[in-house]
């Protein structure tokens, strides 16, 4: 059964197995589903990569076979040209790896005793923290999705809590502009409130979570930052301590820490001007500890500073962070442009595509459709240059075939990879 066969399949097993009247059925073959959905979701775009997206120019090259002609003409039903092509069958490899996790998702919501078999392929568990929908079926929470009900099973939070790479892939999700980033909080939530995984979880995700603690609403979820404050206590002591102490404050006490902050702010703003970045840096973090924390604006703004210090001094780890707490402050949430630019730019010292270029395009939506900006303001329809340049640069590491292409690369050159038209399963 080719890639094209198996995506029409699993769209149909999946749409059987979210009713209740049909899912028995598919439950009964569920022992050979669940690994064939999962080895699907694991090695579909590695199929399609080798299958149809380079097999033309290579095979040209030696004077080979082309593209089968009943896959091209299913891909654009017969009026597309070659690029069209490459750009459906992207489409569609996403689609069928988002509904085989769909597939699993199916059997792992309506009973538990399915996550020992999803949980027991340890190199799945390490894949699927890496599938996403892809800019062209953003629409699919696809790997996290499934990883959030794996976390409400005491089986299934053991497993993600001793895979350091879904541990690591769900911090950056939750400090992400990602439609799904309230899933990946939830999933670390659960992990966090099992005593077992905790141990193992908070080392990790103690620093990402503290940055999003000052989150009031994010889509339809309210009070999202005490939810995680809670969770984090007690190693967010001080923060309890410093909202109990304002809220003993008089006005005027207020007003004068507030005043004393914006003297502060004041002071970086010309150590910065003058090229005192580190000094800068300083007064910012000093403003930040005496602003009161019900000023969230001016606290966005002096995070959003400091984290354009520490950017132009080389700490991408520490400018993510602080972008990250200006994002959470800002209304609506992750909105503010100068974070998100600042925040992508520290993506890219670290080498996260795919975190970068979602900054970027939320920055490009936001300029577009004037999301997040004053009412006296008009929308502009004009993308800055450099955040362009940014998004052309980062959208090729971050496709869909990205890592595929150099696995493949890796391979060829080993001799250990021939490209060709097999129909045989994989």
């Amino acid at each position: 059964m080719s890639w094209i066969e198996q995506r029409v399949a699993v769209r149909a097993l999946g749409h059987l197995a979210s009713f209740d009247e049909t899912f028995p059925a598919v439950a009964r073959h569920g022992n050979e589903l669940v690994p064939l959905a999962m080895r699907v979701a694991a090695t579909c775009l590695r199929t399609v990569y080798e299958d149809f997206i380079v097999v033309e120019t290579l095979q040209q090259n030696k004077g080979g076979k082309m593209r089968r002609k009943y896959q091209r003409e299913l891909l654009t039903r017969g009026l597309g040209n070659g690029e069209m092509e490459t750009r459906k069958a992207e489409e569609w490899a996403s689609q069928l790896q988002c509904w085989s996790i769909y597939l699993l998702g199916c059997f792992a919501w309506r009973d538990a005793s399915w996550h020992c078999l999803i949980c027991k392929d340890e190199a799945f568990l390490k894949d699927l923290c890496n599938m996403w929908g892809g800019v062209a079926n953003g629409d699919s929470p696809a790997g996290v999705g499934l990883m959030r009900i794996l976390c409400r099973s005491e089986l299934g939070r053991k497993a993600v809590s001793d895979c350091a790479d879904a541990i690591e892939s769900l911090c950056n999700l939750a400090r992400s502009t990602d439609d799904w980033q309230y899933m990946g909080i939830d999933c670390l939530l659960l992990l966090l409130e099992d005593p077992a995984a905790r141990r193992r979880v908070l080392p990790f995700a103690a620093p990402c979570l503290a940055d999003l603690i000052e989150l009031r609403k994010l889509g339809k979820r309210t009070n999202l930052g005490d939810a995680i404050l809670k969770s984090l206590w007690p190693e967010v002591k001080e923060m309890w301590e410093r909202r109990r102490m304002e809220e003993r404050m008089s006005e005027d006490e207020t007003a004068a820490r507030r005043e004393a902050a914006t003297g502060k702010k004041k002071e970086g703003n010309r150590r910065f001007w003058a090229g005192e970045v580190k000094e800068a840096m300083e007064k910012y973090g000093e403003a930040l500890k005496l602003c009161p924390l019900k000023r969230k604006n001016e606290r966005m703004v002096l995070y959003s500073n400091r984290a354009q210090c520490q950017l132009l001094l080389g700490d991408a780890d520490a400018a993510i962070s602080d972008a990250t707490r200006a994002l959470s402050l800002s209304t609506p949430v992750n909105s503010h442009r100068k974070s998100l630019w600042r925040r992508a730019q520290a993506y890219d010292m670290k080498g996260m595509a795919k975190e970068s270029m979602i900054d970027c395009l939320t920055l490009v939506n936001g300029a577009w459709f004037g999301v997040g900006r004053g009412k006296k303001k008009k929308k502009s329809n004009n993308v800055p240059y450099s955040v362009a340049r940014m998004i052309s640069k980062q959208i090729s590491r971050a496709g869909l075939f990205a890592s595929v292409g150099e696995f493949t690369k890796e391979k060829a050159a080993e001799g250990s990879v021939e490209f060709g038209m097999g129909e045989e399963e994989r």
